[in-house]
């Protein structure tokens, strides 16, 4: 592995993961690939943007020709695909956009990575579990998506399982919780909750906030990806997460308390269609590896406040944007 094409590079994981391969392989050359659509932004990788090991190509995953075309140009061996519609909460609104990303995108890269004798790695998600009401899934488990989201992560992850079968495309994919830090969209629940409070807005809870996540730093997920891609078996998959869930509540609680902001901005409002209430991974198979996740929730989340409370220019002209739209449509009635 020398060049990777890194698709989905100018999102919230993917700039993170650009940023944390230029640090950890000085010898690799790195070229994100990205539509650019809401969530991907230029911004995100505004740092490294004069590294000569870096360069950015705009296209769609959806697009082979265009594909193809990078991969020649560059001279790619490494395809590691990040690109996704993710929210669940517009997969719920808009599932059409999806299902052609997250399983056409893939279906076009995996042919890519056919044709060209590469090497593939997909980032998952553990959604595609669905809601573990006790312990904890494990890679073998059976996959029961619950949102439209879910369903085309899963669908994804069937179709590079079969093209590992099928044609001997050597593949991993690692499956994350749900990450917290820098650069994420302000449409997330974290970055969402913080960036309100900060303007003393209320934080829309949903239903009961009982719900049940694993928040892990968006850096410790990267050192994950990192080695299953360089020491994972083809054809396996690896979770990856710390092993500890957080109540939403709690996790509303902790943002404010970090914040000196008072409880009552909590607002708790309608629950969203087949909110799944718990989400837990068993990351043995990674710590195997040698793997283990650098920062507790609580340090990931003072980080990740930190970073919001400093950094204003990056998400103050999001939040004005097109975004007051979709949260007006998201929350409003509620």
């Amino acid at each position: 592995m020398r060049n990777l094409l890194i698709t989905g590079g100018a999102g919230f994981i993917g700039s993170n993961l650009v940023r944390y391969m230029l640090r950890k392989h000085p010898d690799y050359h790195l070229v994100v690939y990205d539509k650019l659509t809401y969530a991907g932004n230029l911004d995100n990788l505004r740092d490294i943007a004069s590294d000569r090991r870096y360069a950015f190509v705009k296209g769609d995953i959806c697009d082979a020709e265009a594909v193809e075309s990078a991969i020649r140009d560059h001279k790619i061996d490494t395809i590691v695909n990040l690109a996704a519609e993710t929210h669940v909460d517009r997969s719920i609104m808009d599932p059409d956009a999806f299902i052609k990303t997250d399983v056409y995108g893939t279906y076009v890269l995996l042919e890519a990575a056919k044709k060209f004798g590469l090497r593939y790695h997909q980032v998952g998600t553990d959604e595609v579990y669905g809601w573990v009401e006790k312990g904890s899934s494990r890679e073998t488990d059976g996959l029961m998506p619950r949102s439209p989201y879910a369903a085309s992560k899963a669908g994804a992850d069937l179709l590079i399982h079969a093209y590992f079968v099928t044609y001997q495309v050597p593949v991993t994919i690692t499956r994350g919780a749900n990450n917290i830090g820098p650069y994420q969209y302000p449409e997330k629940v974290v970055p969402l909750f913080i960036t309100n409070a900060i303007d003393n807005l209320p934080l829309p809870v949903y239903g009961d906030g009982r719900q049940m996540r694993d928040y892990q730093y968006v850096l410790d997920h990267c050192e994950g990806i990192d080695l299953a891609l360089h020491q994972g078996k083809p054809g396996e998959v690896y979770n990856v997460g710390t092993g500890r869930e957080t109540v939403n509540l709690e996790m509303a609680r902790l943002v404010l308390k970090l914040l000196n902001k008072p409880e009552s901005l909590i607002q708790h409002v309608a629950d969203r269609p087949g909110h799944d209430r718990r989400y837990s991974l068993d990351v043995s198979k990674l710590s195997g590896l040698g793997w283990e996740p650098a920062h507790t929730f609580e340090e990931a989340l003072e980080k990740t406040v930190q970073w919001y409370v400093e950094n204003e220019w990056w998400w103050r002209k999001i939040k004005s944007g097109d975004y007051k739209e979709y949260y007006r449509k998201q929350y409003a009635g509620r």
